[in-house]
């Protein structure tokens, strides 16, 4: 365990393999740093010191202030389709890569700064953050990480002492989060619309080596990335769509190699269910809505294969025939991996008929749907009534015929109602609990983002006395909007 952040030994793999993506920089040096939340148990894991941490040189650490001898903190370039426009130069524009470590496992993460100041990737903006969203990447993730989602992780949030002008002046912070790697859809992109084969090549390269290294014994390395990444994009999205998960803002340049979510900016959780739901306040159109985030997946996928197509075969047809028949399997992996997914939050079992799992879902969405009831609550409710109690579930719906009739039908299959409390989380951070959390946090009261912090950690274990963290939103919410926290 490294006792002093400064001995911190920090590769530079990325820096040393892709300098032409790679952008040597230094984090702006904070005024005043004072630690906001520390994840000690990732800290430990990573074999870093929690102690260490909390000390003036644990705080230029987690800031990019200080960093090891020998370190090379970056800028990552990537380009990006936002909102399905082609951005060929994108990059960290607020962030900054200090380097990779290794765990005591022998696992490299990369250690990533967001809100480190301004790079040569800012685009006119200043490269802060503010304390509300890196706090709420920080619960979410650790949320999502709890749920068993791939996810990159929070470290720490540090305020910087510094007052950031939004559409007020809000308290300045850097959040400090790990990830397998921060390689994009967008980076391959940029690497690609160079025209430098040499530098799409060594990409591949250190994209198998880091995260797929499978793929470097196979006939067609590049192509057995793409089918890795497909993969692990198909399991995430599964993930995502069986918690109620929504990202808000899937550009290409926010979908990672690893199968890691990332970039926490206008996401949240469903209440009622609806697969339109949107939550971000710029998809005006309802691009990334709930229920389109597989076939963006797909979309964002096809871009990455557009991308690695010179790679893949000499000849440009059988190129994009080995492409497209990649792709072409993530819509199979997901449905499959989804439908499996759904049958286990409703408890039926593995040798019940397909149709028949399949026509109880579709007719479970729809009562969800029409009777605008709570997706989380309304999961875990069914447990209950798989033991004789329905009270709570028909508290969630208006249409009680209709709930009586499928839960009949549904009871007659004699549903596991053990798997589906191991299964169906009780407690998510809901929305206008993590809301009320970030505006106590700002006014410089951390306790209910700790609380929410120490509720979510155990999303499946009921807890006496946390029963307004299981409850649906109250009714007075309205239209609930997020924003992307830049």
């Amino acid at each position: 365990m490294s006792a002093n952040p400064v001995d911190l030994a920090l590769e530079a793999n990325f820096a040393n393999d892709l300098p032409e993506m790679a952008s040597p920089w230094s984090a702006e040096n904070p005024p005043d740093s004072q630690l906001v939340v520390l994840n000690e148990p990732l800290a430990t894991a990573l074999g870093m010191d929690p102690v260490s941490l909390r000390t003036p040189e644990g705080l230029g650490l987690l800031t990019g202030a200080q960093v090891p001898v020998g370190a090379t903190p970056v800028a990552q370039a990537y380009a990006g389709h936002q909102f399905g426009g082609f951005v060929p130069r994108l990059g960290d524009g607020r962030a900054l890569l200090l380097g990779e470590i290794a765990d005591p496992a022998g696992l490299r993460w990369d250690l990533h700064l967001k809100g480190s100041g301004r790079t040569p990737f800012s685009r006119g903006g200043d490269g802060l953050a503010t304390l509300g969203p890196m706090l709420r990447e920080y619960v979410i993730s650790e949320a999502m990480h709890a749920l068993g989602v791939p996810t990159t992780r929070s470290l720490a949030v540090v305020a910087t002492g510094r007052a950031v002008q939004r559409e007020s002046l809000l308290p300045g912070a850097v959040l400090a989060r790990i990830a397998r790697s921060h390689l994009r859809v967008g980076s391959f992109q940029y690497a690609a619309q160079t025209g430098d084969i040499g530098l799409l090549r060594r990409l591949c390269d250190h994209a198998i080596t880091r995260l797929h290294p499978a793929a470097l014994e196979a006939p067609q390395p590049a192509l057995a990335l793409l089918d890795a990444v497909v993969t692990a994009q198909a399991s995430l999205l599964t993930r995502w769509m069986l918690v109620g998960f929504v990202h808000g803002v899937m550009n290409t340049d926010n979908m990672t190699i690893s199968g890691e979510t990332i970039d926490y900016g206008p996401c949240a959780f469903l209440d009622a269910y609806d697969p339109a739901t949107v939550f971000s306040s710029i998809d005006h159109a309802g691009r990334y809505a709930f229920g389109n985030q597989p076939g963006i997946a797909q979309w964002n996928l096809a871009r990455f294969a557009e991308s690695l197509l010179p790679l893949l075969a000499t000849d440009q047809d059988r190129a994009v025939e080995l492409a497209t028949a990649s792709i072409g399997a993530f819509g199979q992996q997901y449905t499959t991996q989804w439908s499996r997914g759904m049958r286990t939050k409703l408890g039926l079992a593995d040798a019940l008929d397909d149709t028949v799992a399949a026509s109880l879902v579709t007719a479970w969405l729809a009562l969800l749907h029409d009777n605008h009831a709570d997706y989380t609550a309304s999961h875990r409710a069914l447990a209950a009534a798989a033991r004789g109690n329905a009270e709570s579930l028909r508290g969630q719906f208006l249409d009680l015929p209709g709930l009586d009739e499928w839960l009949t039908t549904w009871l007659s299959h004699r549903p596991d109602a053990d798997l589906m409390d191991r299964t169906n989380p009780l407690y998510i951070p809901r929305n206008h609990l993590v809301e009320e959390a970030l505006s106590a946090a700002i006014e410089g009261d951390l306790s209910p983002c700790n609380t929410l912090l120490q509720v979510v950690a155990a999303p499946y274990d009921e807890r006496p006395g946390l029963e307004p963290y299981s409850q649906p939103a109250p009714d007075d919410l309205g239209t609930y909007q997020t924003f992307c926290g830049t």
